[in-house]
């Protein structure tokens, strides 16, 4: 009985484990999470954006396939120096396509990015807001009043 009931456990452990996994975001959705997030920050006309979003989805096509090759253990310092050389290629492109404005927007949204998304706020109390604070500023700890000295 009780290896039966080992068995069961081993089974039920393996399907809730098989479940929780985090499913990798499909082409798509990585693209148009991109694409809403940058029409946010840089006013696009259609056409931008149309040709923007192509752009889009060929750096993101390679980053799935090196996500997948790193899965694998077949990927090499070659693989992560292509996808940085395409990154800054579409980067480029990007940036030839905006005009003005546009190009100062598209800087700032990719400095956002790489402080790790939009600065967002937590309510504190029912009044006042709180900042997040992201990157290395908001994993230093604030200082601490010295604890008074006790004799024992």
């Amino acid at each position: 009985m009780k290896r039966y009931t080992l068995i069961l456990s081993m089974i039920l452990g393996t399907v809730f484990f098989a479940s929780a996994q985090q499913k990798t975001p499909t082409l798509t959705e990585l693209t148009n999470k991109n694409m809403e997030a940058m029409d946010k920050k840089v006013k696009m006309n259609p056409t931008q954006r149309n040709i923007i979003y192509n752009y889009t989805m060929d750096m993101y096509r390679e980053q799935l396939a090196l996500t997948k090759k790193q899965q694998t253990g077949a990927f090499g310092d070659d693989d992560i120096a292509k996808f940085y050389r395409m990154q800054n290629e579409t980067t480029k492109n990007i940036r030839n396509i905006l005009k003005g404005d546009q190009q100062t927007d598209y800087d700032n949204f990719l400095e956002e990015q790489l402080r790790g998304g939009a600065k967002k706020k937590k309510k504190k109390h029912k009044d006042e807001e709180e900042e997040v604070v992201t990157g290395i500023s908001g994993l230093k700890l604030p200082p601490t009043a010295t604890p008074p000295d006790t004799k024992l």
